[in-house]
């Protein structure tokens, strides 16, 4: 077997494969339409900017009108990739100064989402934010105050409750239909990324980047989380990394987390960056349940990951084997977040995200480190209007 393919390689094929030949069409039937674009500004254009672009392209609603990361290079790259019309620049500062745009969408390193995010709801920018939107609670609810004060939205990643594998689940357990729910596990790993060394490096870590799929799915299902007890360790005390050699891990790169969400129901997180799965980061080919939710009277998995998603089995049956609902994605991704709150905003809709969600699975991962070090049960003090929908 040859070399694998890098991330980067992968994401830029994959990405490309099916918004190329629908770019031009799409553009023509909104010019058709005479429908008014949302102007769209990307910050951060590293491997996961690949799969951005081309899903903001697809949309005849959205117009890129600038790229920026202080690696200029890479914003070049990006706009000759990708053939856009962009305005590139080096920092946000020269981008807010820039083409006017609408919405700011940020897939930087995760440790400079709440600077970045807060100087674009200054300006008067509505923001998508890839996870966390913040480094602590405080700082997301900070974030939020001044969006509402500036009359913008604010959303953050991820986007798992767009997925019709959840809302399947959703309606189930809305309909009652697992009787008493009492406990729900999730699970998300593998054995670390190599791209770059802020997955390690304070307020890095496996929950922001990887439990918060899980956090976000369960919380989403059973309710907002009510207290926490947690506990987190560090496994590999350095690593290598294709930006800065070997590095410190300073942040967890293993998890687990124990939810209380109230009315006796209790769920457990586990994630970490030195889980082997052949499976691999992009999670190809899962096969495997990766949330699992117990009632009295049935049980219910999904497949795959909850932000990769391959269907639900519905155990409901002392006689019948479990039934496989929802197969197919409904053209869910995991990168559609940015894309479906900029066309709410174009239409005067209310997407299935919400902030305050967003913000609930930041406090539980705050606190849990907090749990972690303490040794003790943390309240919680965020919530969201649940049932989402």
């Amino acid at each position: 077997m040859g070399n694998p393919m890098s991330r980067t390689d992968f994401m830029k094929y994959t990405a490309a494969s099916g918004a190329a030949m629908l770019l031009s069409s799409l553009e023509l039937f909104a010019s058709d339409l005479g429908t008014s674009k949302i102007k769209v500004a990307l910050i951060g254009c590293g491997s996961v900017s690949n799969r951005y672009i081309p899903h903001l392209q697809s949309s005849p609603l959205i117009e890129i009108v600038a790229l920026c990361d202080i690696k200029y290079e890479r914003a070049l790259e990006q706009k000759k990739q990708y053939n856009l019309q962009s305005s590139t620049y080096k920092n946000i500062d020269e981008m807010l100064k820039g083409v006017p745009f609408d919405m700011m969408v940020t897939t930087t390193d995760m440790q400079v989402h709440g600077e970045l995010n807060k100087k674009a709801l200054l300006a008067g920018k509505h923001v998508w934010s890839e996870k966390p939107m913040a480094n602590t609670y405080a700082e997301g609810k900070a974030l939020l105050d001044l969006a509402k004060s500036k009359n913008v939205k604010l959303w953050g990643a991820p986007a798992v409750v767009n997925s019709p594998q959840f809302a399947f689940m959703n309606k189930i357990i809305q309909e009652g239909k697992l009787g008493r729910i009492a406990s729900a596990h999730g699970q998300y790993g593998h054995t670390g990324p190599t791209w770059s060394a802020f997955f390690y490096e304070k307020g890095g870590g496996s929950m922001p980047d990887l439990g918060v799929y899980n956090i976000a799915t369960l919380t989403a299902l059973l309710g907002p989380a009510k207290s926490i007890m947690a506990m987190t360790s560090i496994v590999n005390p350095t690593r290598v990394v294709d930006d800065k050699g070997t590095v410190k891990v300073e942040a967890e790169d293993n998890a687990h987390l124990l939810l209380d969400h109230g009315k006796g129901i209790i769920s457990h997180v586990m994630c970490g960056f030195n889980y082997f799965d052949p499976h691999g980061h992009e999670a190809k080919g899962q096969e495997l349940h990766s949330i699992q939710i117990y009632g009295d009277k049935a049980n219910m998995r999904l497949i795959g990951y909850d932000w990769e998603t391959y269907g639900v089995y519905l155990d409901d049956s002392w006689d019948h084997a479990a039934k496989l609902y929802e197969p197919e994605t409904g053209g869910y991704q995991w990168q559609e977040g940015a894309t479906k709150v900029a066309e709410s905003i174009v239409n005067n809709t209310h997407p299935k995200i919400n902030v305050e969600h967003a913000l609930h699975v930041l406090e539980i991962i705050e606190s849990a480190r907090k749990s972690s070090a303490e040794g003790r049960k943390i309240n919680l003090t965020s919530s969201f209007k649940w049932p989402l929908f």
